[in-house]
């Protein structure tokens, strides 16, 4: 999928790949591989992109919208409740019955906070930041992902400060762990 300069563009085009994960994991059959796979690239997907969010895209909502600190507040809290889903849905097997039910509530969260972020956030960032802003959120969102985690870490402080610091060290277990067991291939 296109991704777009600014960071705006990069994230809608972000949200508009894990809304076609979301379908193709309907698509399949509710158990198997093929299921199990597919929703291990939508959390490789969420995770990295929740990464660059936290890190470029709310601190500069922070600082130059107004009423910033109670949005990003919202949207961390969002991302939390997602990476607790994804963090159970990562260790169930594709016949787990209980998958189908965390499925459907990580379809629910994710799709609330995507309209959010793109019916408000993004506005309200776009009217208050210049084109020059938005191009280097873009670049640096593009490359927090390269680092990122692949994996939920609920755990983890979510500042910017904090996700800057650790996304690279975590990613780096994280792409190990996925290289020794065949996952995100």
């Amino acid at each position: 999928m296109q991704h777009g300069s600014d960071v705006v563009e990069e994230l809608t085009a972000d949200h508009r790949e894990v809304d076609e994960l979301f379908d193709r994991i309907e698509a399949v059959p509710a158990r198997g591989p093929e299921r199990r796979r597919l929703l291990d690239r939508l959390t490789i997907e969420l995770v990295r992109h929740a990464v660059a969010e936290e890190q470029h895209l709310y601190p500069a909502v922070r600082e130059h919208v107004p009423g910033g600190d109670a949005l990003v507040d919202k949207e961390i809290a969002d991302h939390l409740r997602i990476e607790r889903l994804l963090k159970d849905l990562e260790g169930m097997d594709a016949d787990d019955p209980e998958l189908n039910h965390l499925f459907v509530k990580l379809r629910t969260e994710v799709r609330a906070h995507v309209q959010d972020e793109e019916g408000n956030l993004f506005a309200q960032l776009r009217t208050a930041c210049g084109p020059e802003l938005l191009d280097l959120l873009g670049q640096e969102a593009r490359k927090a992902k390269e680092t990122a985690p692949t994996r939920p870490h609920p755990g983890t402080p979510s500042s910017a400060l904090a996700s800057k610091i650790l996304s690279p060290g975590l990613g780096l277990v994280d792409r190990v762990r996925d290289f020794v067991t065949g996952r995100g291939e």
